[in-house]
């Protein structure tokens, strides 16, 4: 017997989940979403679950806090038989997930018990995990912490971003959800419960984050320019002039691609790090804590992203400029 679905869920990752969910033989009978927010020259931004459903007709709720008294009465008047939650950005009380017969489950992007909380995919990026994946768990009141009811794995590439890897785990999250709501369906779900040592957090992100600390290694500097693609970047300033205690001239750079050297190149130089190494308009060179690295792409604030060689075509840098650690 078909199940009467409510979807909650806000961000891109739970696009290809809930298409799937509306294209199966479900019936998808609300959603819940964030409230609709203004951006920048107050341009509302657009909702793309919200427009996925609009053509179905299927009643739209937008609260600011799910687990208030109308929001769960508004829940309970669809009658579900199971709420699927993907980056939602609410953390349910024990009273919602109590309305839907089945209970509630979540699309969680990281190996659980690994990384639960906000920022599984970057924080998996960040730490130099060489595989993440996606887990489909039932939701209690604790965070991320309820039964595990399916879990694939996938390897992170070596150049490959949040915003990519994302994409990917949303994909592999839509063909887990359709098979475990036919496992609710006929009454054969396993669920596994979680190994509580094996916890580890994913805390939310913060813009301040991306600053780069170029006392790292350039594995780790590597990681955290992939880890914060498309947010919240990872940055840096440049100073120019005669020291880099008293510049002449500063300046934001958002760093886009970097590569760190081999050791044969990058172990022969005692200079600081954030120190420039090189920058002979065609390639830029800094070093690190522990050697040096390369940085490919970046974008100066305000401008296009470009190439380290058109950067360096516009920006003449002498001995003695740097980059700003943190």
């Amino acid at each position: 017997m078909a199940l009467r679905i409510v979807l909650m869920g806000t961000g891109a990752f739970a696009l290809p989940a809930f298409q799937a969910i509306l294209e199966s033989h479900h019936n998808t009978v609300g959603l819940f979403t964030q409230p609709d927010r203004t951006g920048r020259g107050h341009h509302q931004h657009v909702n793309p679950l919200k427009t996925l459903v609009a053509e179905r007709q299927i009643p739209v709720f937008q609260p600011e806090k799910a687990n208030l008294p109308e929001s769960i009465g508004f829940l309970r008047s669809l009658a579900p038989d199971v709420c699927v939650v993907a980056a939602y950005g609410q953390i349910l009380s024990a009273e919602l997930i109590g309305v839907p017969r089945l209970g509630a489950v979540n699309i969680h992007a990281s190996l659980l018990p690994k990384y639960r909380g906000a920022a599984p995919i970057q924080t998996a990026i960040l730490n130099g995990e060489q595989e993440t994946g996606v887990t489909i768990f039932r939701i209690e009141p604790k965070l991320d912490a309820g039964p595990l009811l399916a879990i694939e794995k996938t390897p992170i590439g070596p150049k490959e971003t949040a915003g990519e890897l994302e994409t990917r785990l949303a994909e592999i999250g839509a063909s887990q959800i359709v098979a475990v709501l036919h496992q609710m369906e006929s009454g054969t779900t396993v669920p596994l419960n979680q190994d509580s040592s094996q916890v580890s957090r994913a805390p939310r992100l913060k813009k301040e984050s991306g600053r780069i600390n170029w006392d790292k290694t350039p594995s780790q500097i590597d990681w955290q320019v992939r880890a914060f693609q498309p947010w919240p970047t990872a940055y840096t300033t440049l100073l120019k002039g005669s020291s880099a205690e008293n510049p002449h001239e500063s300046q934001r750079l958002i760093v886009l691609e970097v590569a760190p050297l081999p050791a044969d190149i990058s172990d022969t130089s005692d200079a600081l790090p954030g120190a420039i190494l090189l920058a002979d308009r065609k390639r830029l060179v800094v070093q690190t804590g522990q050697g040096a690295l390369e940085i490919l792409r970046l974008r100066p604030e305000g401008k296009r992203a470009m190439s380290a060689t058109e950067f360096l075509a516009g920006h003449q840098l002498a001995a003695g400029d740097r980059f700003e650690s943190a």
